[in-house]
């Protein structure tokens, strides 16, 4: 089987549908919605998936969908994500005026990364030469946003997790998945176009209720001794000398509110626990604890701390980024490819590196930081069709090379059982 052709054909394929993919993009991106609210998105997606007459589960975690296109075996099982959900952002020019959502992340680029993937494969039927099958999942709820509502749905029962794979994972939708391709939208200068191996830190969600003298409730502020003393001097204990074990961008110590700092003289403190690998995680948060444990010890109060799974450290696969770098061939160029960068930010992919081997490129296209008033999509091409080309290329190569390549990508949890438990022991 001639791979270049095969190639040549798909990347022609997307071409010729690049109109109608990215009309998908604007759309999405004119009408955002955050994690577990994207039911527009879900149904604009529905209707591009039906076009492509692929067979749907819709609403797989309150919102999301997915389709599958098999080709000629059942296996390898590969997986194409684009994430729904938008940020808040109501300094940006083009958030929602009552919302203040935007798609200052470029998920909708991912959409359409997918969407171009699926045209490729599907309409020209190259998806019936290649051996095993590919899921198409718009996956809800990346953003680690809005957690008072998704304490509600927990408390509802509708989700255990707030991050939209962790959830996805404990409903088993990655559970015959070999290997998961998650594309990414980010501003790398004038001079590159691609990042394949990035790297990113982990968090743990930590909200800590310190909890004063009742006796004292009415004078606490005239007090020496309160809650609010043992927040501060926790929040002192957490910085080193060679810097903060905490995410102070994420850090805030508040009053619960009025009518409770006088019932129990109360102040929460919240921040995020990071580490760059899972052993660095979770031994800097005992190191938090035992700093806040000192604190209210030294002011004799209370704290009550609840911990939440936040995300994992993103892993990366040479192997699979490898094939990925062959096919930047005659598309973009090596000399602007970054390779093995640690960035900012928390990605809920990382999770998902910890099950199965995941590729998680950045593909450049936009300007301005991520989440941020400035952020905008400036090359649709470079944002949405040079990837969906690349990643296409690439899925024909894993899909046609040897079985036993994807099996020797080794991963540190073996299976989802254990994945959940650890979940469980954060908790």
């Amino acid at each position: 089987m001639n791979r270049k052709k095969l190639k040549k054909e798909a990347c022609t394929k997307i071409d010729e549908y690049s109109d109608d993919i990215l009309k998908i993009v604007k759309k999405i991106y004119d009408n955002p919605e955050t994690g577990y609210k994207e039911n527009k998105t879900t149904e604009v997606i529905k209707k591009e998936f039906a076009k492509l007459n692929l067979e749907t589960q819709n609403k797989i975690s309150i919102t999301g969908i997915k389709a599958q296109a098999k080709g000629n075996s059942e296996n390898p099982h590969l997986a194409i994500l684009g994430e729904l959900d938008a940020v808040k952002c109501k300094e940006h020019p083009d958030a929602d005026s009552e919302t203040g959502a935007i798609h200052a992340c470029g998920h909708n680029n991912q959409i359409g990364i997918m969407l171009g993937v699926a045209y490729a494969l599907v309409k020209t039927n190259l998806i019936t030469k290649l051996n095993g099958s590919i899921d198409f999942l718009a996956v809800p709820a990346e953003e680690y946003i809005e957690l008072e509502y998704k304490e509600k749905l927990r408390e509802q029962g509708k989700i255990k997790y707030f991050g939209g794979k962790q959830e996805l994972i404990r409903r088993g939708y990655f559970d015959d998945i070999d290997l998961a391709i998650i594309p990414h939208s980010m501003d790398l200068g004038e001079m590159k176009d691609i990042i394949i191996g990035p790297q990113s830190e982990g968090f743990i969600r930590k909200k800590v209720r310190f909890i004063g003298d009742e006796n004292l409730s009415e004078k606490i502020f005239e007090q020496e001794i309160n809650a609010l003393d043992a927040a501060v001097l926790a929040i002192n204990g957490l910085s080193t000398n060679r810097g903060s074990i905490v995410d102070k961008k994420n850090t805030r110590i508040y009053l619960n509110n009025e009518e409770l700092l006088k019932k129990s003289c109360s102040v929460i403190m919240e921040t995020y626990v990071k580490g760059n690998t899972v052993k660095e995680l979770m031994s800097v948060n005992k190191i938090v604890n035992r700093r806040i444990k000192e604190a209210i010890q030294s002011i004799e109060v209370r704290a009550e701390i609840n911990d939440t799974p936040g995300y994992l450290p993103l892993i990366n696969y040479e192997g699979l980024m490898d094939i990925l770098i062959d096919n930047l061939d005659g598309i973009i160029s090596k000399e602007k490819m970054i390779k093995n960068i640690t960035l900012e930010g928390f990605f809920d992919s990382g999770d998902l590196s910890h099950m199965i081997p995941v590729l998680h490129p950045f593909f450049s296209g936009v300007k301005g930081r991520l989440h941020s008033n400035n952020f905008k999509t400036t090359d649709y091409d470079k944002a949405v069709i040079t990837p969906a080309k690349v990643l296409t290329k690439t899925i024909i190569d894993i899909l046609l090379g040897p079985k036993k390549r994807l099996k020797k990508l080794k991963t540190p949890f073996q299976n989802k059982e254990e994945y959940l438990t650890f979940l469980e022991e954060i908790s």
